[in-house]
C-alpha cells in the first residue's frame, strides 16, 4: 500500500512523537493491554469490538483515559451506517407508534473442523466465543438505537461439542425507557439469519444487524413500506470520519468507551454462569 513508515514493536508506534492517535486492531485479549498503554502515552486511541474479554477490563480502559483527559472511541461502525442513522430517525419518530418491545435473532451453522479452532471461539483470546464477536454489534446498535439497557440476564450452553465456547445464549434484557426486549444467538442453527423486529404500539419495523438488506414496516392497519439504506463501499469508514471530526474539534462521534462498556456489561451477563465468572 506504499505506507512509508511501519513498526514490528507496538511500543515503537505508540512513542513515535509523529504518531497522535492509535488504533487497536489486536485481538481482544490484548484489547486492554495495548489501550492501558496508549492512555498512558496520553493518546487518542479507537479500540477494536469487543472493547474488551470482560467488563472488568473495558473500566480499567474508561478510567485510564479519563484520568488522562484524552478520548477513547469503540469501533461499532454500525452507529453511523445509513440504515441505523434512519433507523434511530424512524424510532424517534414514532413511526410505529410507541416502541413496546424488541427482539434480536442470529443464527448460523455450526462450526466444525479448522474453522472451530480460529480465535473467535477461544474463550481465552476472545473472551467467549463467537456470541461475543457477533452479539456485541447487535447489543451496541440496540444501545444507539432504543437506549441503555438497563437490566439483562441470560443463559449460554454448548450443544455441538465443535469448541469449549457456548455456542447458544439466549438473553432477556429492560432498557433504561421501560422497552423490554429479548434475544437469541444460535450457532448451531440448521440455517442463517439475523435480524431485529421493533414492535410498537402502531406497527412494526424489521431491519438486519448485518446483511445489506432494506428496512422492513408494517403498519397496523396492513400497509408496508420498505426503506433502502444500503451500505457505503468500506462500512467502517463513516465512523472513522466521526473519530477524525472529534479530534478536530468539529464533530463528535458516539461510540465512546463509555457506550463500548455498557455493551460488555450486557454480554458478560449471559456467560458469567457458563464461565464462572
Amino acid at each position: 500500500h506504499g505506507v512509508p513508515r511501519w513498526y514490528d514493536d507496538a511500543q515503537a508506534l505508540i512513542d513515535d512523537d509523529e504518531v497522535n492517535a492509535i488504533y487497536v486492531a489486536t485481538t481482544p485479549s490484548t484489547h486492554c493491554e495495548y489501550a492501558l498503554v496508549v492512555a498512558e502515552a496520553g493518546k487518542p486511541c479507537v479500540v477494536e469490538k469487543p472493547m474488551g474479554c470482560n467488563a472488568a477490563e473495558c473500566e480499567q480502559m474508561v478510567e485510564a483515559f479519563k484520568a488522562k483527559d484524552v478520548p477513547l472511541f469503540v469501533q461499532y461502525y454500525r452507529r453511523a451506517l445509513p440504515r441505523f442513522l434512519k433507523m434511530r430517525e424512524l424510532l424517534r419518530d414514532e413511526v410505529i407508534g410507541r416502541l413496546t418491545s424488541v427482539h434480536i435473532v442470529h443464527y448460523g451453522r455450526l462450526a466444525i473442523s479448522e474453522k472451530a479452532t480460529g480465535w473467535r471461539y477461544d474463550p481465552e483470546i476472545a473472551g467467549a466465543g463467537a456470541f461475543f464477536d457477533l452479539a456485541s454489534h447487535g447489543m451496541d446498535i440496540l444501545d444507539f438505537l432504543v437506549g441503555p439497557v438497563k437490566v439483562a440476564t441470560g443463559h449460554a450452553i454448548n450443544t455441538g461439542g465443535s469448541y469449549s465456547a457456548e455456542d447458544v445464549t439466549v438473553m432477556s434484557f429492560l432498557f433504561e425507557n421501560s422497552v423490554v426486549g429479548t434475544g437469541t444467538w444460535n450457532f448451531n442453527a440448521d440455517h442463517g439469519e439475523d435480524g431485529i423486529t421493533f414492535t410498537g404500539s402502531n406497527g412494526e419495523i424489521r431491519c438486519p444487524v448485518f446483511s445489506d438488506t432494506n428496512i422492513e414496516i408494517k403498519m397496523a392497519d396492513g400497509t408496508t413500506q420498505s426503506i433502502e439504506a444500503p451500505n457505503p463501499e468500506h462500512v467502517g469508514q463513516p465512523l472513522q470520519e466521526t473519530i477524525v471530526a472529534e479530534l478536530r474539534g468539529e464533530g463528535k462521534c458516539e461510540s465512546t468507551g463509555e457506550s463500548g462498556l455498557r455493551t460488555q456489561r450486557v454480554l458478560d451477563a449471559c456467560v458469567k454462569a457458563y464461565y464462572g465468572r
